[in-house]
Formats: C-alpha cells, structure tokens, sequence
C-alpha cells in the first residue's frame, strides 16, 4: 500500500502535467470559440459540449465533489487552485477512489481528476449540482481479475489498474448524456454502458487513447 509520502511524491510529479493541461494547450482556442447560453436558458443535454467552454472556466479554482456508494462515503475537496493541487484535498480523493475489495489505494492521474471536476462544474452552470457517484476507480490487479471472472465487463489490460480511469454516473443525466459531455473534453476513452434499473448505467471515463464504445 503506498505511503502518505508515496502520494505527495506521485502527486507533485503529475501534477506538473495535469495543471497546465487544460488551459495553456487549448486555452486561446476555447475563448474564441466560446459561446455562452443565455444565464436564465439551460441548453437541450444533447449540446452539453465542453469545446465551448472559456479560459477562465479553466482556471478558477477546482472543488470536486464525490459519493462512493459501495463503501458509503462522501467527499467534496477543494483540490487544485492558483495553478497546483492541494496535497491534502488529493490525497482525500485518491483514498476515496481507492479500490474498495482491495483495500489499496494509488496516485490517480490528475488528468482524470480534470475531467471529472469539468464535467460537474460544466452541468452546475446550468443548475445542475450533484455529485458524481464513483462505482470503480483504481483496481489492484487481483481485483480486475476477479471481475472478469464473474462476467463483470472488465478488460485485462485496464486503466482501472493504472489508477487512470472511473466508472461514474450523475443523478438526471443519462448515460447518453453524461457520456456524451465526457467525451467533448477530448481527455481519453469513453464507454457507455447501458443497465435498467432506478440507477441506469454509469460512464466509463479514462485518460488512455481517444476512442469509445458500448457495454
């Protein structure tokens, strides 16, 4: 199991990534592209499109909010602000995003921690505030295994076990909708995986190769 200084380790070292992802790459792009919705007009969900979100979007300080129902758990940090990630706030999400069978926790890639603070604070500006319900993140491998033994879509060389992926799902959104907006980030793969049920399915979302599918 990593050490409290394993994680400040990983994480600083990512985090030079991470932080000017978003906005030094494609910041000059979105600003001139932006084109805000009136403040009293929620767009139809099939035009959730992260592309049109500005620079200062980008770089407003990140507080994620986070539910993990297979442990009962709840979290909302402030994790990333004047350009750097809160130790303590990441430390917080990593152990929230641990693998719950494993019992073991890893550094999550900040990339994916971007993606998922995008896609909350993008539907809060048109009123939506919920949590993103976390149903897997990091995996140890013993863990995928037994998955893919039982029948539980998972893949052998999963991101999951990189600590570079989450299967996620937000309260009013449908998959489509959901996943639709994850994917218009352009951070990774995106699987949709559809179930009945009062719950619906959840979205796969990595920061691997751009690609997406059906499950």
């Amino acid at each position: 199991m990593s050490s409290r200084r394993d994680f400040l380790r990983q994480g600083l070292a990512l985090s030079a990534l991470a932080a000017p992802l978003a906005f030094a790459k494609d910041g000059k792009e979105r600003a001139a592209t932006a084109d805000a919705a009136p403040a009293d007009l929620a767009p139809p969900p099939d035009l959730f499109d992260a592309q049109s979100l500005d620079l200062d979007f980008w770089i407003k300080p990140r507080t994620l909010s986070l539910v993990r129902p297979q442990s009962g758990e709840k979290t909302r940090v402030l994790y990333w602000k004047d350009g750097e990630i809160v130790d303590a706030a990441y430390q917080e999400l990593c152990h929230i995003l641990r693998d719950v069978q494993g019992k073991e926790a890893a550094a999550m890639d900040p990339k994916l921690l971007e993606t998922l603070w995008g896609t909350q604070a993008y539907i809060a500006r048109f009123g939506i505030e919920q949590p993103l319900e976390v149903l897997s993140g990091y995996r140890t491998l013993d863990t995928n295994n037994r998955l893919i033994e039982q029948g539980i879509p998972a893949a052998r060389q999963s991101l999951h076990c990189k600590a570079k992926a989450a299967d996620v799902r937000i309260a009013k959104l449908t998959s489509d909708v959901l996943g639709g907006l994850v994917r218009s980030f352009r951070q990774g793969g995106v699987g949709f995986y559809y179930r009945e049920g009062p719950k619906g399915g959840w979205i796969h979302a990595d920061t691997g190769l751009q690609r997406t599918w059906k499950g």
